[in-house]
């Protein structure tokens, strides 16, 4: 939470980038690796993989994609906002290819659910032209996968690998462009792997029958009739895919408290993905939602420091009151790979004991706020990079909960994250302590710039027990906003247009908060006065208070704030907690 290093507004590291041969050349070796497959699959056998043109073909192999090249217009594909359509130039193979378009704040994403069989690994590619074009694949039942170009002049092929869950039956692969940036064209788009179901299958009619039905403070269970030919069905709410699902039965989870959501559903088998289903309401009942068992609706994190840096020395009993998720940092690195533990500093909180600290825990709880224990920090050292170090961390934090009282834990690894073994630790963490865990995290702003980063990852394949990002909206430099405009920190447009790529990204708005320095000394840039936070806190909720920059569409469920730190707060008269707390806990 401490570091002090700009960062330019750079994207993630791109892939990199195969050589292209001349037109001409490229559809000469087209012809050829077609001629080649067709004789090796006579001499080898309906069974035989032949890797011939850096690809692999084969009876059990094939494309999986409908229309992949796009010859027969936008058959089998959907695209947001109508954003896409199809064109004769530039086009990679054969006649057609796929051009869309982003506007305001869709991203041209284009769409197609595909049959598969669990458990069995596959291959996505694509060629591509434009600025931020993403391919990539959702559903999977493991680890949803993407990658991305930042600049292809010319075609670029993009690839990309995954593993299906034991019971996934369908996947939707994706094109996409990025915010305020121009048309993107995708062409020869593959999927290879084990087939499922008969690709000749007609595409499938929008689900009847949606309804609501048994409804928690976080979850809302959902189910409608079965259709005819489908092979899974999709969920969405408020407009955006949530859950893949093979039943006619899902339930929602990550909501936050007494608030409305919109569901639709749709049937899908391997020609394609129906329309959608009218829409329904429903409404969680009152109390904590978002993953943790005593968070309101709308919380402020603040860290409190298990250290003296010259800022206020506190106990946990001294944190003020407009805290509602106590983030106590660090846990302390072992030496056995993935394990944390946590020491308390009695001599430099002076002379605070670990009997104090565990009644003042009691008492914060009692009074209805969470107390987590926060990996990481600006030296933290933490590595998950294995399901065993995946293990430790799970096992070691949840060691720490029973022995302190801990709700739950935030994740501030500012080193980078593994984002297979982080999910993988977490859902651990989940199984072990219950629907009442409490789980934050706090990214830099480059780590979630895009849900192709480790860390945006991360927060998407937990969504169901998220509880809240903290972005640091701080240390940063510029960055990209949801528009494709750069901006700098320490403005409304700065907080404001950065959440809107995570609220427009995949996370409920109930899983976002902004986090800002609670003085000029709690970091080494990016402050801004707590009018400034609240400003961008009414901009997103409630559509005022806003600079230039303004959301399509404003987010009631926001989660809320935090602060670096508690301590700082305190040095500085409580002046951050006591303006942007009120401001939080009055959001609609």
């Amino acid at each position: 939470m401490e570091a002090v290093v700009d960062r330019a507004a750079i994207p993630p590291k791109r892939p990199g980038r195969p050589g292209r041969p001349k037109r001409r050349q490229r559809r000469g070796s087209r012809r050829l690796t077609r001629f080649l497959s067709a004789a090796a699959a006579a001499v080898l056998g309906a069974g035989a993989l032949v890797a011939l043109g850096g690809g692999t073909a084969g009876a059990a192999d094939a494309n999986l994609v409908q229309n992949s090249g796009f010859e027969s217009g936008l058959s089998g594909w959907t695209c947001s906002a109508a954003s896409g359509t199809t064109v004769t130039s530039p086009a990679h193979g054969g006649s057609s290819a796929l051009k869309a378009t982003p506007a305001g704040l869709d991203n041209a994403q284009c769409t197609q659910t595909v049959s598969v069989k669990p458990d069995s690994s596959y291959t996505l590619s694509a060629w591509v032209q434009g600025s931020y074009v993403y391919l990539g694949a959702s559903g999977t039942g493991t680890t949803d996968v993407s990658t991305w170009t930042p600049s292809a002049s010319g075609w670029q092929q993009l690839t990309t690998t995954f593993k299906t869950g034991p019971s996934t039956t369908s996947v939707t692969v994706y094109t996409h462009g990025w915010y305020g940036q121009p048309a993107y064209y995708a062409d020869d788009v593959n999927l290879t792997g084990p087939g499922g179901s008969d690709p000749g299958d007609p595409v499938p009619t929008a689900p009847t029958g949606l309804k609501t039905g048994a409804v928690t403070s976080s979850s809302i269970a959902l189910s409608w009739s079965t259709v005819s030919g489908a092979t899974g069905y999709n969920v969405y709410r408020d407009g955006t895919k949530v859950q893949a699902v093979s039943g006619t039965s899902a339930t929602v989870t990550g909501l936050a408290a007494s608030t409305s959501y919109q569901f639709q559903v749709t049937a899908a088998n391997a020609a394609g993905e129906s329309p959608k289903s009218t829409a329904v309401t429903g409404t969680t009942s009152a109390g904590s939602g978002g993953g943790g068992g005593t968070v309101p609706k709308h919380a402020v994190t603040g860290y409190w420091q298990n250290f003296n840096n010259g800022a206020t020395v506190q106990k946990i009993s001294d944190v003020q009151n407009q805290y509602d998720i106590i983030a106590v940092a660090f846990a302390d690195a072992t030496g056995t790979p993935g394990a944390v533990t946590f020491n308390l500093d009695s001599a430099g909180l002076g002379g605070y004991t670990v009997d104090q600290f565990k009644a003042d825990i009691k008492a914060k709880q009692a009074a209805g706020r969470s107390v987590i224990i926060s990996i990481g920090g600006q030296n933290g050292t933490v590595s998950i990079n294995d399901s065993a170090s995946a293990n430790n961390f799970a096992n070691s934090v949840y060691a720490l909960m029973q022995q302190y009282g801990f709700d739950g834990v935030d994740i501030d690894l500012e080193n980078g994250l593994n984002a297979t073994y982080m999910t993988q630790a977490l859902r651990s963490l989940s199984a072990k302590a219950g629907s009442k865990l409490v789980i934050t995290m706090a990214p830099q702003t480059i780590d979630m710039q895009s849900t192709s980063n480790a860390y945006f990852q991360t927060a998407l394949n937990i969504k169901d027990i998220l509880t809240v990002v903290n972005m640091q909206y701080y240390n940063s430099g510029s960055m990209l906003g949801c528009d494709g405009k750069v901006y700098s920190q320490g403005s409304v447009d700065f907080l404001t247009a950065l959440a809107c790529i995570q609220l427009e990204g995949g996370l409920s708005p109930s899983q976002v908060g902004l986090g800002l320095p609670a003085s000029t000394r709690g970091a080494g840039s990016g402050y801004v006065a707590p009018a400034v936070v609240n400003n961008a806190l009414d901009c997103l909720a409630r559509g005022t208070g806003c600079g230039s920059f303004k959301p399509a569409k404003t987010y009631p469920g926001l989660r809320g704030a935090m602060t670096w730190s508690t301590n700082w707060d305190a040095l500085a008269g409580n002046a951050w907690s006591n303006a942007v707390g009120p401001k939080v806990h009055g959001l609609p």
